[in-house]
């Protein structure tokens, strides 16, 4: 998948194209349906399916007082748009001066100009432009006006609790929530957090659960307290390799049996080994499921016990993943 950082880096050779635009927090299944579309109608009329985005999140730049917690960090969502089949992407660097661009002005430089698209996809709350003042009707106008067709995918979708739908506002509440089955129903797949392994104080060494500790440069959004069931990704490993992916126990929180650990952490035991260097490496976490909030325990001894009944669980829980 080619990536490109604004519509002027656009190969002559492009065009035309069927493209869609958003910021894709999460990819979604309401998100995967337009990109569905997207690369259907590319496939039918051979032509390149591309999708723009903007990075970081208009919000952080507009209001960052109430910035959404970025869900997926950016290479992570340019993955799962090249998983959903796309073959280009333009990730926009999002500004003030960028907000203020009238409707018509980014519909011409970035779909008629830029990508010569045929046809532009978008979900039926798509907002665009100055003020976010343009909307699915304002690109079927633009679209009759310039000569592109407009396709609109209905995004919503219904939970199976029939009470919540697809949506990043929905995800981010079941991280934050610690909820990760829900999580998954909302976007057919484990959600992730990935960082460079540091250390840590080693205490899970000395537990006899040595943990590969997340250091600062974490993305992805770190979901509630507690112990989790989960696997510890390599993307480094070969494909081949089979500790590329291995079963772990997940702690997530300040650890309040002991008082030194002031920040939140994300640490991953992987289950019955002790014999790994992970240091230095770039590695995955997938949360399956949340075993227990986090207690401050009594002893060392009874912190130790029940570590021990997180492991048998969630070797019991990844084993029929």
């Amino acid at each position: 998948m080619h990536r490109w950082t604004s519509v002027e880096d656009l190969p002559d050779d492009l065009g035309p194209t069927v493209a869609t635009l958003g910021n894709f927090d999460g990819v979604h299944l309401g998100h995967q349906a337009v990109l569905r579309t997207v690369t259907d109608l590319a496939r039918e009329r051979g032509v390149p399916a591309v999708a723009v985005t903007f990075d970081p999140h208009p919000v952080a730049v507009l209001h960052p007082e109430r910035a959404p917690r970025e869900i997926v960090g950016l290479e992570h969502r340019l993955q799962l748009l090249e998983e959903a089949g796309l073959d280009g992407v333009v990730v926009i660097e999002f500004t003030r001066e960028y907000a203020r661009l009238l409707p018509e002005d980014f519909v011409v430089e970035t779909f008629v100009d830029g990508l010569r698209a045929e046809v532009v996809v978008v979900g039926q709350d798509t907002r665009f432009g100055l003020h976010n003042s343009g909307d699915v009707a304002t690109m079927r106008q633009l679209g009759e006006v310039h000569g592109f067709e407009v396709v609109v995918q209905h995004t919503a979708g219904a939970l199976a609790d029939g009470r919540r739908t697809w949506s990043s506002t929905a995800l981010r509440q079941a991280i934050a929530d610690g909820d990760m089955a829900l999580a998954a129903q909302i976007t057919d797949r484990l959600h992730r957090v990935s960082g460079t392994v540091v250390h840590g104080h080693h205490r899970g060494r000395q537990l006899g659960y040595p943990t590969a500790n997340l250091g600062p440069d974490r993305v992805g959004m770190v979901p509630a307290d507690g112990v989790y069931a989960g696997w510890l990704g390599r993307p480094s490993a070969d494909a081949d390799d089979p500790d590329r992916r291995l079963p772990a126990a997940i702690s997530v929180g300040t650890n309040p049996t002991f008082d030194d650990v002031e920040e939140r952490t994300v640490e991953a035991y992987v289950l019955d080994r002790t014999d790994l260097d992970l240091y230095g490496e770039l590695v995955c976490v997938d949360f399956l499921a949340r075993l227990r909030g986090n207690v401050r325990f009594g002893s060392v001894e009874e912190l130790t016990e029940q570590m021990a009944h997180d492991v048998d669980r969630s070797r019991a829980l990844l084993a029929g993943d």
